[in-house]
């Protein structure tokens, strides 16, 4: 199962280190506008000056970046209700609600809350492939770079006997095709439990915003600078048994509970489920597509994100001597990154029909 992004606010943090997602965030705020003023029907939402507005991020991390996505939101509200000719819109009272991984660090969340909201906040702690609220309580739901998380590893891939067993980890595997068919299937489970959880909390009507990296169609995962990080990450691990670090056992049985989805992919899951319409599905303009080649830069990226999953399966003193290892091996590869085709940050726009549940 995924581990939460490192907390605290260290050099290695996720809150330090996630600057490039939040500029894509601030990137999808003219989409959100747009969406809560064209797609939101404050009549079919019930909602008047005495009402409670209530949004919820899930994924949240440890920020900056979720209060971004909320205050844009919060504020694209606003702007509604006054084009609406509300008498008085502020009396509005707004509750957010930010979700992760139950050994997420709230704390450090909950520390940089901006002292000038407009909303009550509160923290819930669990896995989104479930329900985490009551029926029909939410109006927006926002996850941005979380539901590539898998729950849990594929049953096929954690087996020795089978041909999608990931034996030298990750460097190869990822590019068998039942390897990534073991992951793409999983990764439909989960989005689709994913969904009828949320057709179940939000109110017809409700909106729902999610940020994923997909891989373009068209082109082999091993053609992208995603496929160049997996090869370089198992490289690596297998580096580290050559130095006596950890054993070629371990590695085998190392796996990344992650899936990163084309849009036909996601798009094809989505449309089968009754409860959201694809109000729009659009690709960003990429945050790394301008960014200078730094390798202590990237490291520390990729570090704050997979530090967890590393620490938890070759323990804590595995972390620094790989870490430092990885960034060698990331400057050594800089042309293969600067070569292939960068993963695409998709913004999808979802809107909670009026089926009733069964």
């Amino acid at each position: 199962m995924a581990q939460p992004m490192v907390g605290g606010d260290g050099a290695h943090s996720y809150a330090k280190n996630s600057s490039g997602q939040g500029r894509v965030m601030e990137r999808a705020k003219e989409l959100i506008n747009e969406a809560i003023a064209d797609k939101l029907d404050l009549k079919l939402l019930k909602i008047d000056t005495s009402s409670t507005f209530r949004v919820a991020d899930l994924g949240c991390s440890t920020g900056p970046n979720t209060f971004i996505v909320v205050q844009n939101i919060i504020e694209a509200i606003e702007l509604k209700l006054l084009q609406a000719d509300r008498q008085n819109p502020s009396t509005i009272e707004f509750q957010v609600f930010f979700n992760d991984h139950p050994e997420n660090d709230f704390n450090t969340l909950f520390k940089a809350l901006p002292h000038s909201r407009k909303y009550f906040a509160a923290g819930v702690p669990g896995f989104f492939q479930n329900r985490l609220f009551p029926k029909s309580t939410l109006h927006i739901i926002n996850s941005s770079y979380a539901l590539h998380w898998l729950s849990k590893i594929p049953k096929e891939i954690v087996g020795g006997n089978s041909l999608t067993w990931n034996r030298e980890s990750i460097r190869n595997k990822r590019f068998v095709n039942e390897v990534a068919e073991a992951y793409s299937a999983q990764f439909k489970n989960d989005i689709e439990s994913f969904l009828n959880a949320r057709a179940q909390e939000l109110v017809a009507g409700g909106l729902m915003f999610i940020l994923i990296v997909a891989v373009p169609d068209g082109i082999p995962l091993s053609q992208t600078t995603l496929g160049v990080f997996y090869d370089v990450f198992g490289s690596c691990l297998m580096d580290m048994a050559k130095m006596g670090i950890t054993s070629e056992e371990k590695i085998n049985s190392f796996n990344i509970p992650n899936h990163r989805p084309t849009p036909k992919e996601l798009e094809s899951i989505i449309k089968t489920n009754k409860y959201f319409t694809i109000e729009r599905m659009e690709q960003l303009a990429n945050r790394m597509s301008q960014s200078t080649f730094l390798a202590k830069c990237r490291t520390s990226a990729v570090r704050a994100v997979y530090e967890g999953v590393v620490m938890e399966h070759f323990g804590s003193e595995f972390v620094e001597p790989f870490f430092n290892h990885f960034t060698v091996k990331v400057e050594e590869n800089a042309s293969r990154f600067e070569k292939f085709q960068n993963p695409i940050d998709l913004f999808v726009l979802l809107k909670r029909t009026g089926d009733e549940l069964n």
